[in-house]
């Protein structure tokens, strides 16, 4: 069968570089004064949310051939790929199904003939029920105290999903409250168990393989943490639950056969909240707000299935993302929500997207000659007003950025909320607009001329810096599922215009493989064959590490 040419090598790509060739010189202030109807005709709105990419460095012409770049890569028949169930993930054999956790109960999806859509719902089912069993206090702890605290153990997908959502869905909360640990560095668990009462606490462990060693170490020692408290083996099976493919090792930890949730080889841990590794979410917010967090996810979808590519917001995000990173050469992109409940988006989209489109082959295995995924950061706003949007406004790097605004908030503190808009609208503009020489100078008509000379430079703004502003009505679980989905989306678009297969990740596994064989050495005086550097730092860790523990 024959392999397609790598994108790079398509006349819609040499038209691409021509294009940003002669529109580089373009300034977005001039942009705007030409077309006063600018943002008419780039924003797209749907369902409560309004996504303006009119403060970009692009014309329709730009929007045109980034298209036709996604055309030629044959974008459509890839998202009809994967939303049918074919094996995309060509490396593992595997579909790639995370849309297929939001679909109804009346849908239908084939993997190797066989209908996995009643497989997703039963399993959803028992995690809901496990959740609302939870919270009612119907599910007691072993000596009949009702659970009120849950704690998350997992790492990846299975840590910075659920916890993001938990966090962002605050508001929603019912009763539970839900802790998350990741970190096999022991201050992580040991923090968390001493905020718990061990007989009002249940343990969520996740890992889809039930080896992942940071998971496995964590819930080895929050079980012997448990039985010091005074618990018995068979009182494990009322406070430790389990999602996970590999059943035999959670019932041979101890867990109850109802307790074990199954995971789908066909979702990425990236892509799993919503499957029942969202039971943290669902305990802290209850079935009804998770079910409206799977409808907003299936809204998007929707969406993207079916919206024209020039009207199709994950599209136009993703094709814009790749302008910048691929053909003006923008190594990051930085997240910055301006809400307080979606403070950790960025660092879950950091694993969405870096573990996704971090890769420097092709699907055929042949190196590709271009820049795929960009470096993902951020922070909450306004607080990252006050930190790094120096370097955006200012510095020498070109630095596109995502703002995320609620129009409303669910803090009473309305004023607050007023000026925290205010502000995300501000930085969009002045990261647009910039400031000009003659307009520093104007600023400083009170000074002396040499005193003008020398600091007017310093208040230049080079302005013209990318942002989209995505503003939804509210920071609802229906409109947390679009936002989540939207993103997934947009990586998918990148992946597959790039010709890479965004659903593996050996990147991530190469180190721990290493890490296997260096973790003996750390606890005995074997001689170490590995590099020098490496060898040194074992030398140095061991005679360190026995000096703190003789003299603790």
């Amino acid at each position: 069968m024959p392999v397609t040419p790598p994108i790079n090598q398509s006349v819609a790509w040499a038209k691409l570089r021509q294009h940003q060739c002669s529109t580089r010189h373009l300034h977005m202030r001039d942009l705007f004064a030409q077309d006063p109807g600018r943002f008419g005709k780039m924003h797209e709105t749907f369902n409560g949310m309004l996504v303006d990419f009119s403060k970009n460095r692009i014309t329709e012409d730009t929007l045109k051939l980034l298209i036709e770049l996604a055309e030629t890569a044959q974008l459509r028949d890839r998202m009809d790929k994967m939303r049918r169930g074919d094996k995309i993930n060509v490396s593992e054999n595997r579909a790639v199904l995370h849309t297929a956790l939001r679909l109804p109960e009346n849908a239908s999806v084939r993997v190797d003939g066989h209908d996995v859509v009643p497989d997703i719902h039963q399993a959803l089912g028992r995690a809901l029920a496990l959740a609302e069993a939870v919270n009612t206090g119907r599910h007691t702890g072993a000596r009949g105290d009702a659970i009120t605290d849950v704690v998350n153990i997992g790492i990846g997908g299975s840590d910075l999903g659920p916890k993001m959502v938990t966090r962002a869905l605050e508001p929603y909360r019912q009763r539970i409250r839900v802790h998350f640990v990741a970190n096999i560095d022991g201050s992580s668990l040991m923090e968390v168990l001493r905020q718990v009462d061990a007989a009002k606490t249940l343990f969520v462990i996740s890992s889809k393989s039930f080896i992942t060693p940071e998971t496995l170490y964590n819930a080895r020692a929050a079980r012997a943490w448990f039985l010091q408290q005074g618990f018995a083996e068979h009182e494990l099976a009322r406070h430790f639950v389990a999602v996970t493919n590999n059943l035999d090792a959670a019932h041979e930890f101890g867990m109850a056969a109802e307790n074990v949730l199954p995971m789908f080889d066909w979702v990425g841990g990236r892509y799993s909240v919503w499957s029942a590794i969202g039971l943290p979410v669902m305990c802290a917010v209850g079935a009804e707000h998770f079910r409206s967090f799977l409808a907003g996810g299936r809204a998007m979808d929707e969406h993207f299935f079916s919206t024209p590519l020039r009207h199709n917001i994950p599209v136009l995000l993703g094709l814009i993302g790749l302008w910048y990173n691929t053909f003006y050469g923008a190594e990051t992109h930085a997240v910055i929500p301006y809400s307080h409940d979606l403070r950790y988006l960025s660092a879950h989209l950091q694993q969405l997207d870096m573990e996704s489109n971090g890769k420097q082959t092709n699907v055929h295995g042949e190196r590709l000659e271009f820049d795929t995924g960009a470096v993902i950061w951020g922070d909450e706003g306004v607080n990252s007003q006050h930190a790094f949007f120096q370097l955006l406004h200012q510095g020498s790097r070109l630095i596109p950025c995502d703002f995320i605004v609620p129009a409303n908030s669910h803090s009473p503190l309305e004023k607050q909320h007023q000026i925290l808009v205010a502000n995300a609208l501000a930085q969009s503009q002045a990261l647009m607009r910039g400031k000009t020489l003659a307009e520093a100078y104007a600023e400083l008509e009170s000074l002396d001329s040499h005193q003008r000379d020398m600091l007017a430079p310093q208040k230049v703004f080079p302005g013209n810096r990318p942002t989209n502003t995505i503003m939804i009505d509210a920071l609802t679980p229906f409109n947390l599922g679009m936002l989540l989905a939207m993103y997934e989306h947009k990586v998918f678009v990148q992946g597959a215009v790039w010709g890479i297969n965004s659903f593996d990740q050996w990147g991530v596994e190469y180190g721990k493989v290493l890490a296997k064989s260096i973790e003996p050495l750390l606890g005995n005086n074997e001689a170490a064959a590995h590099d020098a550097s490496t060898n040194a730092l074992i030398a140095y860790y061991r005679e360190h590490h026995e000096y703190l523990h003789q003299h603790s």
